[in-house]
């Protein structure tokens, strides 16, 4: 699917997706680790069928997996995110819309009924965030995800080689890749040259890159802290999830402040070069503070094994960005629905395959590394 991507998309927004930052380190790592977690099926079992139903937040989705927040989406292909939004509300799992995407909290709230939840970047004035608050109640959100694991923007080599903005830097290259793409640009055109949509009311016209950058250093204060948690916890009264955790402290952190989940999360691999995967970060997240608060994982999850494998590691739901993201670019309005289908019938086959009837039972059929053999 992805040589599918690279044959639709243009090369600036095919490497913002796919990259990750420095020298993408723990972007391979997320996936490769993850994969080194093995199941145990247990045949003989009394076994009936497999329910992939899974209660999150008073809500019973139909899976146990969601769409993660991105960026610039719709710079990937035009209208991503409503199709993305439309495919989980035709699924029942849920859409998490990024504050910096392209599309804006009030159509995404009539696309889904109000079925979505929102990912806030923390803004610098309380009057922004406020702002920002009350359309996404507005639009009927009940699920605020407020990111932590943006400090500083990440090195992303590629994206300062390709000039990457709102709207795309026009170097030679990239009106070359564009010219190169008429399907692309021909449906841009159509649907309208992508933009913040749910900064637009509180942006100036027509910044340029170095605009841009500044704008956005100067609005959003990406570090969080207790003092800035704290009233957002006073302030939203839906359900709270802090993403982008990666230790113990921080998930009792959490916990401590009220809220009702965490997202262990890496940022795709984008941020910290130098960290952790994120199924490494899970673990002792689990042993200290599972059945306190509910617990989630993003960050290298591909396919529906992967689910299954981040389920049983003991992660409450997973939640995936690029898979989503290639569906749709490789396939345009087919893309999202496509996506999720896969996702179900690779999961439910192997939950099938190890006997395993309810997606809360995963973590009895993962084999733990005190019980693999050691190597010959």
């Amino acid at each position: 699917m992805k040589t599918s991507v690279c044959g639709r998309s243009n090369a600036f927004a095919f490497e913002y997706l796919d990259g990750g930052c420095n020298e993408d380190v723990n972007l391979h790592k997320n996936t490769a680790e993850l994969r080194e977690v093995e199941l145990k099926p247990y045949y003989l079992s009394d076994h009936n069928t497999s329910s992939l139903k899974t209660e999150l937040f008073g809500k019973v989705y139909d899976a146990p997996f969601g769409i993660a927040p991105i960026g610039l989406q719709g710079l990937m292909w035009p209208g991503a995110p409503e199709i993305l939004a439309k495919a989980a509300r035709q699924h029942n799992i849920p859409f998490v819309l990024s504050t910096v995407t392209t599309a804006s909290i009030e159509t995404i709230g009539k696309l889904t009924d109000g079925n979505f939840w929102f990912q806030l970047y923390h803004p610098a004035e309380n009057a922004l965030r406020d702002d920002l608050f009350d359309r996404a109640e507005g639009a009927g959100c009940e699920v605020l995800c407020v990111l932590c694991d943006v400090p500083s923007f990440g090195y992303r080599p590629r994206d300062i080689r390709n000039g990457l903005a709102m709207p795309p830097q026009m170097t030679l290259s990239n009106v070359l890749q564009i010219l190169g793409k008429p399907e692309w640009a021909i449906r841009t055109l159509l649907h309208g040259q992508p933009e913040f949509a749910n900064l637009k009311k509180y942006m100036p016209k027509d910044l340029n890159m170095g605009q841009l950058g500044q704008y956005m250093n100067q609005t959003f204060s990406g570090r969080v802290n207790e003092a800035k948690l704290a009233p957002i916890r006073d302030r939203w009264r839906g359900k709270l999830v802090l993403k982008g955790v990666a230790s113990e402290e921080d998930t009792e952190m959490a916990i401590r402040l009220g809220f009702d989940g965490v997202i262990v999360s890496n940022h795709g691999g984008r941020q910290l070069d130098a960290g952790q995967s994120s199924i490494r970060s899970l673990t002792p997240i689990v042993q200290r503070h599972a059945g306190k608060i509910k617990i989630m994982l993003d960050s290298g999850i591909r396919s529906g094994v992967d689910v299954a494998r981040v389920l049983a590691s003991g992660a409450e739901f997973a939640f995936l960005g690029r898979s989503f993201m290639y569906g749709v670019a490789a396939m345009g309005q087919a893309g999202g629905d496509h996506v999720c289908t896969i996702l179900k019938k690779q999961l439910q086959q192997v939950m099938e395959q190890v006997c395993c009837e309810r997606v809360a039972d995963l973590p009895g059929y993962l084999i733990r590394r005190s019980e693999k053999p050691p190597p010959d």
